[in-house]
């Protein structure tokens, strides 16, 4: 794919959704924290019904792990692995109470020496708590990159270091979201919506649905 049809695909994006952010709700970097660590293997809608039972009470690295695994497993046990999330939970309460005053770290090698924070996590926390411009690859934007060939790559780093230099700079900060949603709504897995896709005349799927 060249770079006019890149440009030309993210500036759609940008007009049809100007101000995308993520699908998870949340009222602190801290609770964006939690809620990523426990949307992996499950929809945001899942996490979203769980977080609204406790992050009112229990909002805080200070009050959650006052609450402890058990009982922050009672609140998550509809999402899957929700024991070994609670658990990776509630470490990351004592190390973000014990190392970081209580604070989310706004670099990368700090949050990925949280419990259950990997990359993807760590790139969702800088992008949408701090303004910094990462692109996280999930499984919907590894397979749209790959369909669309905006970023092709065998695995998700692969995928992610082709995004970041591909993607022009004005775009970079919203594209994670925009091609995160785009594969939610549109280019979905088993049978892409290609008849509603705005990008549909630069996408160089081969196969497009016709209906």
């Amino acid at each position: 794919m060249n770079p006019q049809k890149r440009r030309e695909i993210f500036t759609r994006f940008r007009a049809a959704n100007p101000k995308p952010t993520t699908e998870l709700e949340y009222g602190s970097d801290f609770q964006l924290l939690i809620a990523v660590l426990l949307s992996a293997q499950a929809t945001d809608k899942a996490v979203n019904i769980a977080t609204a039972k406790f992050f009112p009470r229990y909002g805080t690295p200070q009050k959650m792990f006052a609450l402890g695994e058990t009982k922050l497993a009672e609140f998550i046990k509809t999402i899957g692995l929700y024991k070994t999330k609670a658990k990776n939970a509630i470490a990351t309460c004592k190390i973000l109470l014990e190392q970081h005053k209580g604070v989310v770290p706004q670099d990368r090698e700090s949050l990925e020496a949280l419990p259950g924070v990997g990359r993807k996590t760590a790139n969702v926390v800088l992008n949408t708590a701090f303004g910094q411009p990462t692109i996280a690859v999930d499984t919907h934007i590894f397979r749209v990159s790959n369909r669309t060939r905006i970023a092709p790559g065998k695995d998700v780093v692969a995928v992610e270091k082709g995004l970041e230099k591909f993607i022009p700079d004005e775009f970079k900060l919203d594209a994670h979201h925009w091609l995160i949603l785009h594969g939610r709504y549109i280019c979905v897995a088993r049978t892409p919506k290609c008849p509603q896709c705005g990008i549909s005349d630069l996408c160089e799927f081969r196969t497009k649905t016709q209906k």
